[in-house]
C-alpha cells in the first residue's frame, strides 16, 4: 500500500522529511485526517510508521477523547449502543502490531484506525453504531454523498494492487467495485471528482512520471463484487 500520505509517513519517520522545509498548516477543530504536512511536522522524528501514527493520535484525540481513549497498549472506543471495543497493540513472531487514532467521521459516527503490522501498515473502520469493524488496505477516501469509500493500495510486495469502491452501510462497509490495471502500477493515491467518478493519480515504475486516471463507476472493466 503505498499513498502519497503513505510515502510521507514512511518518510518522515526515517528524517527525510527537514529538507523540505514544508510548513506546519493548523488542525481544524473538528477531527480529521492529517494532511502530507501534518505527518511531515509531527513526525519528522518519528522512530517508524507506528510512532508515527501515536504521534499523530496524540494530536486527534483530544477532539473525541469523550468516546475514544489511550491507556498504555489499548486503544478504547465507546460505542453508542452499550459497551465498547478495543484495539490493543501486541508482539508476536509476525512482529509488532500497533493501532491509532487517525480520524473521525462524525457524519457517520465512524472511526478510523492506522494499523501496523511490521512493515505492513492498513487502516480500520470501526463504526460505534453497531460497533462493526471492518479492515481496509489503504486509507478510505470518502465521497461525496458520504455512501462510498476508495482505496488504492498499490506497492511491490504484499499489496492488493487494486484500486476499490467499499459502500458504507449501517452495520456494513462491503467491497462493491475492484478494478486492477494490466500492469500494477507502483504507487498510487485516489481522490473523488464526483459521487460517481474516481481520479486516480499512479506512476508505473519507478522514475516514471506521474500519470492521472478518470474513472466512471459504471464502466464496464470494474469487477462488481456480488
Amino acid at each position: 500500500m503505498i499513498t502519497q500520505r503513505d510515502e510521507a509517513m514512511r518518510a518522515a519517520a526515517w528524517r527525510t522529511f527537514g529538507a523540505l522545509a514544508i510548513a506546519s498548516l493548523a488542525w481544524p477543530v473538528a477531527a480529521a485526517p492529517p494532511t502530507v504536512a501534518d505527518i511531515a511536522r509531527l513526525c519528522a522524528n518519528a522512530e517508524d510508521q507506528a510512532h508515527c501514527g501515536r504521534l499523530i493520535e496524540a494530536k486527534q484525540i483530544p477532539r473525541v477523547r469523550s468516546f475514544v481513549r489511550r491507556d498504555g497498549d489499548e486503544l478504547r472506543i465507546d460505542l453508542l449502543s452499550a459497551g465498547s471495543t478495543a484495539f490493543r497493540d501486541s508482539i508476536d513472531i509476525a512482529g509488532a502490531r500497533s493501532y491509532s487514532l487517525w480520524d473521525y467521521v462524525d457524519d457517520l459516527q465512524s472511526v478510523v484506525l492506522f494499523a501496523t503490522k511490521g512493515d505492513h501498515s492498513e487502516f480500520w473502520w470501526v463504526q460505534r453504531q453497531g460497533g462493526g469493524e471492518f479492515r481496509l488496505p489503504s486509507e478510505p477516501v470518502l465521497a461525496p454523498g458520504r455512501r462510498r469509500l476508495a482505496t488504492a493500495d498499490f506497492c511491490e510486495k504484499g499489496c492488493t494492487n487494486e484500486v476499490a469502491i467499499w459502500r458504507v452501510e449501517p452495520g456494513n462497509v462491503r467491497k462493491e467495485l475492484a478494478f486492477a490495471p494490466p500492469v500494477s502500477w507502483r504507487e498510487a493515491s485516489i481522490t473523488w471528482k464526483t459521487s460517481d467518478i474516481v481520479v486516480v493519480e499512479y506512476v508505473a515504475t519507478e522514475g516514471a512520471a506521474p500519470q492521472t486516471l478518470e474513472r466512471r463507476l459504471g464502466e464496464a472493466d470494474w469487477a462488481r463484487m456480488r
